[in-house]
């Protein structure tokens, strides 16, 4: 018996207010803007499916964004940027990716080889012990092979597969902003704290800017891509970001470019998007020099305060390091992230299920060789 019904697409200006940014109709504008084809589809399924354990014979509706992205001239993929927002019990969340991705077949291009879920739902490993060590510091994940064989449990075909990467940020820091700033401040480590009022002492002032400033958050940007070695977007991405709107729509974003400056000059600066109850720090830069101003700290904090004058309950750093290694990448961030307090939530990442077996496997393999997009 089929678990997903009356799966329908619809226009994104339709889409549902969700806190997901790359779940909105905001974000399709952006997409659309980029040049890149998305579709939405809404679809029905009952909480006795959903939930183990559940005797709630009624449906819930869902819906999803997908962004169509070519890999050659002749092949695309559909990817689905943290979605579907719907979570099921984990023992049913093989069995309803299975469904839905048998049910969307129909309404993708014949030429799409895969669908990849880039999956927002906690991860089903994050709170098994075995994933930490005695101190409680995250190991890891177990081997692929052991992901799979738990999440195709329950499924038909046994197809879904971890991707060879996650695109989006799978483990991030989410911060409760429920709570007054003087709690917020004090659970936080104690440097963040001092480094905020340290900031404040030297006068750094943090402006929400609009457009006319884009050249300055690039200047920024640009320096930090140099210094960390990361590769560049364009202006023009910035700019569609920064000026795309979805306002006759039921999942609009509102975006901000904050900028912290000390006598006018600009030090750190930041991409913040507000959607439904959630605010998310997407973009972030700071100067290479006058770092002694702790400008990105006081950047983060009026953030927080910001989102929160918008009528947000959590804010989401968006991306650390998977742990506390010094040899990581992204362990500075995380240094700086986790200092702020919060809780880290470890999201599942992404997950393919091949519409064509034969041209995935292939694609998989040269995406594993990372050796570009290309299929023959």
């Amino acid at each position: 018996m089929d678990m997903i019904a009356d799966v329908a697409e619809k226009q994104s200006k339709e889409i549902y207010s969700t806190s997901i940014v790359q779940q909105t109709a905001y974000w399709s504008k952006v997409k659309s803007l980029q040049g890149v084809d998305s579709k939405a589809f809404d679809f029905k399924v009952k909480y006795t499916d959903l939930l183990a354990g559940s005797m709630d014979n009624t449906y819930v509706i869902g819906d999803l964004l997908v962004i169509l992205q070519m890999l050659d001239s002749e092949h695309c993929l559909a990817y689905v940027p943290y979605g579907p927002e719907i979570e099921p019990s984990a023992e049913n969340q093989g069995y309803f990716l299975e469904q839905l991705s048998e049910s969307l077949r129909t309404f993708l291009p014949a030429n799409c080889i895969l669908i990849r879920y880039d999956l927002s739902w906690e991860s089903q490993w994050a709170k098994e012990g075995d994933c930490y060590d005695i101190h409680g510091n995250w190991i890891g994940l177990p081997d692929r092979k052991i992901q799979e064989i738990r999440l195709n449990f329950n499924t038909e075909n046994w197809a879904l597969r971890k991707a060879n990467t996650d695109i989006l940020p799978s483990n991030t820091i989410f911060m409760d902003l429920r709570q007054n700033n003087d709690d917020l401040l004090g659970a936080m480590k104690s440097k963040t704290r001092y480094n905020i009022h340290l900031a404040n002492r030297k006068g750094v002032v943090v402006r929400a800017l609009g457009l006319e400033s884009l050249e300055t958050w690039y200047t920024l940007y640009r320096e930090t891509a140099l210094r960390n070695n990361f590769v560049l977007h364009d202006i023009q991405y910035f700019r569609i970001v920064l000026t795309a709107r979805a306002n006759n729509t039921a999942s609009p974003a509102d975006v901000y470019l904050l900028v912290a400056e000390v006598d006018d000059k600009p030090l750190a600066a930041m991409f913040l998007v507000i959607s439904a109850h959630r605010a998310t720090y997407l973009y972030g830069a700071s100067a290479s020099t006058d770092r002694n101003y702790m400008a990105t700290y006081a950047l983060q904090w009026r953030a927080m305060q910001f989102a929160k004058e918008n009528g947000c309950a959590e804010y989401d750093f968006f991306g650390i390091a998977p742990h506390a290694d010094p040899a990581h990448p992204l362990y500075g961030l995380y240094r700086f992230k986790s200092g702020f307090g919060g809780h880290v939530y470890r999201r599942m990442g992404c997950w393919d299920y091949p519409l064509h077996q034969q041209k995935y496997n292939y694609y998989s393999s040269m995406e594993f060789k990372n050796q570009a997009y290309h299929l023959s």
